[in-house]
């Protein structure tokens, strides 16, 4: 199936480290992270908003950034949005998405200080620049004794509605448990109001994604579903994720299908950026995908590489 070698391409190109460094970490050594990126292209530019990390006793996840870039690798800071804004202890990955009215819409995953418990919002604005100071509403406020939501892939199609695929960690098994993970379903009319359908992406027992599946990118062809996404196999793994892909004939559910990316090496998520084409999807376009990597002092950066169309061989 073309669908599949497409997947394929981007999964090896993953795993072999390929592609150029977009975004330098903040600092060098374990922790000091950029990355989580969220990709979208739009009326010939590509954006994206990603997260920039220190370690755990400097500061965590403390901003997002929102960059542009005509050529999809040399990119120019636009905004930020910083953890201080939302009295949060650390922001995760980022969610970017342009509304068909011209305005964008970023989903902020946040953390509450001094619990395992994370929330998600959304930021409404005019323009990317303006997004640190948009509209604020909570969309999955989560439970501080039972669960946390965070990391959502979020699509909105005109005329198809809005979808999300969230990262739910269960928090009634204890602070050791807290970072198991499955990846759920929901769907909305609005983007801000959201109706969870159910999990769509659950871990594998005795497998590398025993201990967690989390969706990072989602991209339909010919009637299938290809959800690239974050796994691992024990608690020693957190925040050393590696990559892998599933199909699904329905965007609600998921079967691990490839992967993972080598052992020792983070690469974690995923997010493609279709360029139009002629015929659509996945196929039809080249796309652009950018993932964050790790680096040998244990940083990590934000790399991206393009997957030209098949029955071309240019590079973008």
């Amino acid at each position: 199936m073309g669908d599949m070698s497409t997947a394929q391409r981007i999964l090896a190109l993953v795993a072999a480290g390929d592609g150029q460094v977009v975004a330098e970490p903040p600092g060098t050594g374990e922790g000091f992270w950029v990355g989580g990126p969220s990709a979208v292209f739009r009326d010939g530019t590509y954006w994206q908003a990603y997260r920039l990390r220190r370690p755990v006793d400097n500061g965590r996840g403390y901003a997002n950034v929102i960059a542009r870039s005509a050529d999809g690798v040399h990119f120019q800071t636009v905004a930020t949005v910083t953890s201080e804004q939302f009295d949060s202890a650390s922001l995760e990955r980022p969610a970017l998405v342009p509304l068909a009215d011209g305005t964008w819409r970023l989903y902020v995953s946040a953390a509450t200080a001094g619990t395992k418990h994370w929330w998600v919002e959304a930021l409404d604005a005019p323009t990317p620049a303006e997004l640190p100071e948009g509209k604020r509403t909570v969309i999955l406020p989560g439970e501080p004794s039972s669960v946390a939501w965070k990391d959502v892939v979020v699509h909105h199609n005109e005329g198809a509605g809005w979808q999300l695929w969230g990262c739910r960690h269960p928090l009634d098994g204890g602070d050791n448990e807290a970072d198991r993970m499955t990846s759920h379903y929901f769907t909305s009319d609005d983007g801000l109001t959201w109706d969870e359908v159910g999990a769509a992406l659950t871990p594998t027992a005795g497998t590398w994604n025993a201990r967690g599946t989390r969706i990072a990118s989602v991209v339909s062809e010919g009637g299938q579903w290809i959800a690239f996404y974050d796994g691992r196999a024990s608690a020693d793994e957190n925040w050393h994720e590696r990559t892998g892909y599933a199909l699904g004939r329905t965007p609600e559910r998921f079967t691990a299908a490839a992967g993972p990316t080598p052992a020792g090496h983070t690469a974690r998520y995923v997010s493609v950026a279709t360029v139009p084409g002629i015929a659509g999807g996945l196929l039809g376009a080249g796309c652009r995908v950018y993932w964050e990597a790790s680096r040998a002092d244990g940083s990590h950066d934000l790399r991206t590489a393009y997957v030209p169309r098949p029955e071309s061989d240019s590079q973008s």
